[in-house]
């Protein structure tokens, strides 16, 4: 059992009364673990997810359809699946605050307080790569870690920034179809997980994150369109920062109603806990969109190549001709973009950032804002030379075993290398240039075949000691 500060229990017995006993006692079981499925790149029903319940013998998650509970001994998060972006380590409550908020395919969604990634990688899943998706963090650190499993997971339709929120506030008014704010908490049900957070605990703590969540709320109201859904959570139990913080941000605007609560209880459901409200702006109270924010000018940053400037223009065009020449017929960039989108060129890195119907968000609004993945990130450009980016690998579906494409079984000694950055042999006969290197046909990320070898393209900053 963890000891746990004084003053918190006699706040829990006061909320909870004859249900405190069970819930402290909760604090003394195992922690819960979880995962969820990417549905982007895996369903429930194919071989590979038969194979992943088998191995990790997962048990459904009640409120979420791919969310499975797994046992402390079992490690996915090791498998070279993860590394493939087939599922997200998250504990199960989390999940819960997604579902209520229920985004769908074409919507234009904001993840206020994204990192590490775990509601935005399940937001885009819900989304089916339709729509726009910005997720931010404030932390850059923090951001950089959003980026990454944003990019493990294969997303192609986001956006992640580094900004703060009244800095959002301020250029995207009356913005977003869904807002989802899992807001910064005193993290009461962060206990079990991690004892650190015992010690930051005081009364003290739960007034001074309660002051921030609602200055934090008042900027995602402000970016919310009418008719918007706003999704408010914490990984807390008091109800100073849950429901107490909501109906003080309801009162503040009346355009705002709630339309639904839940909280998870870890001695009545299988999770840490978790809080989630969900509100509704029924009336834009006056708020106008203003053109002046809109599409700043500057100019376009240009990357060096044999000498001359490259637009992004002429960059993308350089890539476009990469793809069609070097890479497999089921790799071309026509299965990430179609022509709703814009290449950027920032520095020597291309990406492209998408479009979406009805929503104005273009290359003009990144201006002044820290980017850590202004959208997908297909390559570097090295003296008119294209090379691939490990996004681009991860955003590709399942591929056939084909020239060009390697595709090892899970157990293959291969895939470990391949992790840790070792070169690997190519098979007779294979063509040289650059090569997808899959797990059951689903990428790992790039190599480059030469002379009977793969040289590894893997990131050096992903790269593992191996496996277990």
């Amino acid at each position: 059992m963890l000891t746990l500060p004084a003053a918190y229990l006699e706040r829990t017995r006061a909320l909870l009364g004859e249900e405190a006993e069970p819930f402290l006692a909760s604090y003394g079981l195992p922690r819960t673990q979880g995962l969820r499925l990417n549905s982007s790149k895996l369903e429930t029903d194919s071989d590979t997810f038969d194979a992943i319940r088998a191995m990790f013998q997962l048990e459904a998650v009640p409120w979420c359809p791919t969310g499975f509970y797994y046992e402390e001994p079992n490690r996915p998060g090791k498998h070279p699946y993860h590394a493939a972006g087939l599922y997200y380590i998250q504990e199960p409550s989390a999940m819960s605050a997604v579902e209520l908020l229920d985004p769908q395919p074409g919507d234009v969604v904001l993840d206020l307080a994204a990192a590490p990634g775990g509601k935005t990688t399940q937001i885009a899943a819900k989304m089916g790569g339709r729509g726009l998706l910005i997720a931010n963090e404030i932390h850059p650190g923090r951001a950089k870690i959003l980026a990454e499993n944003v990019e493990r997971m294969g997303i192609a339709n986001a956006v992640v920034l580094n900004a703060a929120p009244d800095q959002l506030a301020g250029r995207f008014p009356s913005f977003f179809d869904k807002i989802m704010l899992d807001a910064p908490c005193s993290g009461e049900g962060m206990f079990r997980k991690d004892p650190d957070a015992i010690g930051e605990w005081s009364p003290a703590h739960v007034t001074m994150c309660a002051a921030r969540q609602s200055d934090i709320l008042r900027q995602a109201v402000a970016m919310l369109k009418p008719g918007g859904m706003l999704a408010y959570s914490t990984c807390t139990f008091n109800r100073e920062e849950n429901e107490q913080t909501v109906d003080a941000i309801a009162l503040s605007f009346p355009e705002l109603e709630i339309v639904r609560t839940e909280r998870i209880w870890p001695h009545k459901h299988k999770g840490e806990g978790h809080f989630v409200a969900l509100l509704r702006k029924t009336d834009d109270a006056g708020i106008a969109r203003s053109n002046d924010s809109k599409h700043i000018g500057g100019k376009e940053r240009s990357a060096k190549a044999g000498g001359s400037q490259l637009s992004a223009a002429g960059a993308w065009t350089l890539f476009r001709d990469f793809a069609s020449a070097s890479l497999p017929a089921s790799a071309r960039i026509t299965r990430i973009v179609d022509s709703e989108g814009e290449p950027l060129l920032f520095g020597d890195q291309l990406y492209f950032l998408p479009h979406t119907d009805g929503c104005t968000f273009r290359s003009g609004d990144l201006k002044g804002l820290k980017s850590p993945r202004p959208g997908l990130h297909l390559a570097t450009i090295k003296k008119n030379r294209i090379e691939p980016a490990h996004a681009y690998a991860m955003a590709m579906p399942r591929m056939s075993a084909c020239d060009g494409v390697v595709s090892l079984p899970a157990a293959d000694p291969g895939v470990t290398a391949f992790l840790k950055g070792e070169t690997l042999t190519a098979e007779q006969g294979m063509r040289n240039g650059w090569t997808f290197v899959t797990v059951d046909g689903y990428p790992l990320g790039f190599g480059k075949t030469s002379e009977g070898q793969i040289k590894n393209h893997y990131p050096k900053g992903l790269r593992t000691l191996g496996q277990g």
